[in-house]
């Protein structure tokens, strides 16, 4: 096989994000909005001004992940990291947080902690709240409760003037059809927890008629894995859509075909654990190594030795000037320290000692010469060859021939490849009880008029992370085809299109009441309000049934007889 299908096995590592400097451009005039593609999978955050010196890409991209270190719960030990901060979410897999269930943030205290990081990255400096305008990406028919919380964290805790909800893959479609706006036509978002089929109606977007499968990239992963049995999704950009998925399945059962599109996952391996690999001079050059270390440290623990005998040889050479010197009073208190009975005794415990010092000092000196012998004389002892049978021999001597590790430390990537993106138009793969894109499509231009599904389907639309997969837009204009003959648009970036869409709404819309909800609003309406816009969802307020009032605390007998049997119509 050819070294190009290769390829090397990378595992996810992030950078931590810098602090950024923000331009006096943000902030002048007035502060600009302040735009947040909340993904379930990544956050993506940056400014919308029309200043030229502001960057007109997301300034911070990271996943919606946080963990908190090991340590006492509650102490000072405990540290919570978000995002990109978190280097390798391998060893921390278990450890990892998402206030998404799906799609919808329902855990508002890690959602606080990812707005804490996106507006202590991007320099928000101003004291005690967040005076930028927000433009926030919510999901698709986000349930009103959801956005009360998320509206009650903007206003209450960061205090922000005023904020806008949108729907991402909304955004993004605005984004490539700005000049033709309003249009219509039909959206396919795939991300990473769910899949949606959107309609779109002169610019607006058709709630009722919207569809969702429970199918991402997020089950993709989790599918190929299952696949590989391995942990890693590292090879998950390898695969891609099938036009035809069971003509496509015909063609690997080929053996040519299969060597010739299979993609190998080189392993991570070491040639150290061979020892046969080593020359003779590496050999060599390795044992002189280890005679130096052993060299090394017989050396240090005789040191050891030679300074703990000579303290005790000045402390016994203390006590014997102490007699010399007639203070016998203080000599019995140290012979009697020492455990000793007579000067006798102590003299011979001293000559002793003075011996194994000597003894000592004369080891430290040979040792460094006894040890260069050594590595002399270690060369490996050869065998006397035979001149005369020495041909005969090598000949009769099977060699053995060096096994290419390589090939045993490589994950062979076949028909996974299209295997695991296949569960968005076959969710029945994994097991699940739903339609793919292709039926849930005509389920919902079935819905439409004649009339309405021409302008539909004249302007089909993919956008979401999934979108990225190659071979996705020619299966879905395919898959359209046995319907009618439509063409397919795919988003110039399906994975950024969202935040530059929700930029250019802010940027035109900055100085407009139209899709902002300012605290006045808030307050007066409730956090579940929301102003609709373009690429918004539909709000549907909640309407409660009105209880009668009641004029008096207690009612008649007959009153309250004639009030229970009578018609409920009239009790309301």
């Amino acid at each position: 096989m050819a070294a190009g299908r290769v390829f090397a096995f990378r595992d996810a590592r992030w950078a931590p994000d810098p602090v950024l400097a923000p331009s006096p451009a943000v902030r002048s005039p007035q502060p600009v909005p302040l735009v947040i593609d909340n993904g379930s999978f990544q956050t993506r955050a940056g400014w919308a001004a029309a200043d030229p010196s502001v960057p007109a890409e997301p300034l911070l991209r990271f996943r919606s992940l946080a963990a908190r270190s090991r340590g006492a719960r509650g102490g000072a030990g405990a540290e919570t990291q978000v995002g990109n901060d978190l280097g390798s979410p391998e060893p921390l897999r278990w450890l990892l947080r998402s206030p998404f269930d799906r799609n919808v943030p329902v855990q508002l205290e890690l959602q606080e902690l990812l707005l804490d990081h996106v507006f202590q990255r991007l320099g928000v400096s101003s004291q005690g709240c967040v005076d930028h305008p927000i433009v926030l990406t919510e999901a698709v028919c986000n349930p009103l409760y959801s956005r009360q919380m998320m509206s009650e964290l903007l206003f209450e805790c960061y205090q922000v003037p005023k904020v806008s909800y949108g729907v991402d893959s909304l955004y993004s479609f605005y984004h490539n059809r700005r000049q033709n706006w309003p249009c219509s036509g039909l959206v396919i978002s795939s991300g990473y927890q769910c899949t949606h089929i959107l309609p779109v109606l002169e610019g607006r977007l058709d709630a009722k008629n919207c569809k969702r499968i429970n199918i991402g990239g997020c089950q993709a992963a989790v599918y190929l894995q299952r696949l590989l049995q391995l942990k890693y999704p590292g090879h998950f950009a390898h695969s891609y859509i099938a036009e035809d998925y069971i003509e496509e399945l015909q063609k690997w059962r080929s053996p040519e075909y299969y060597e010739n599109n299979v993609h190998k996952m080189q392993l991570p391996f070491s040639n150290k654990l061979l020892g046969s690999t080593l020359t003779s001079e590496e050999k060599q050059e390795r044992r002189q190594q280890q005679l130096r270390r052993l060299q090394e440290l017989n050396a240090r623990r005789r040191e050891e030795k030679l300074q703990l005998d000579q303290e005790r040889l000045d402390r016994l050479l203390y006590v014997q000037e102490l007699l010399e010197d007639g203070q016998m009073d203080q000599f019995h208190k140290a012979l009697v320290e020492l455990n000793m009975d007579s000067a006798e005794e102590l003299q011979s415990y001293i000559n002793k000692l003075s011996l194994a010092v000597e003894q000592t000092k004369q080891k430290i000196l040979q040792a460094e010469v006894n040890i260069e012998v050594d590595v002399v004389d270690s060369k490996p002892e050869t065998p006397d060859l035979d001149p005369l049978g020495s041909e005969q021999s090598l000949e009769d001597v099977e060699t053995e021939k060096p096994v290419a590790t390589v090939q045993y430390h490589q994950l062979f990537l076949g028909t996974e490849r299209i295997r695991a993106p296949e569960i968005v138009f076959q969710p029945s793969l994994i097991g699940e009880d739903q339609a793919g894109i292709a039926e849930t499509m005509q389920y919902v231009l079935e819905r439409y008029p004649k009339e309405q599904q021409a302008i539909l389907v004249q302007n089909v639309f993919l956008t979401g992370g999934n979108a990225m997969y190659p071979g996705l837009k020619a299966r879905v204009q395919k898959e359209l085809l046995e319907m009618r003959p439509v063409p397919v648009h795919l988003a110039s970036s399906p994975i950024l299109d969202a935040w530059y869409g929700a930029r250019d709404w802010a940027v035109e819309h900055m100085t407009r009441e139209e899709g902002w909800i300012t605290r006045k609003d808030y307050e007066e309406k409730g956090g579940e309000y929301l102003k609709e816009h373009c690429a918004s969802n539909v709000y549907v307020p909640i309407r409660l049934p009105k209880q009668a009032p009641r004029t008096t605390e207690a009612l008649a007998p007959s009153r309250a007889l004639t009030s229970s049997t009578g018609n409920p119509c009239e009790q309301a």
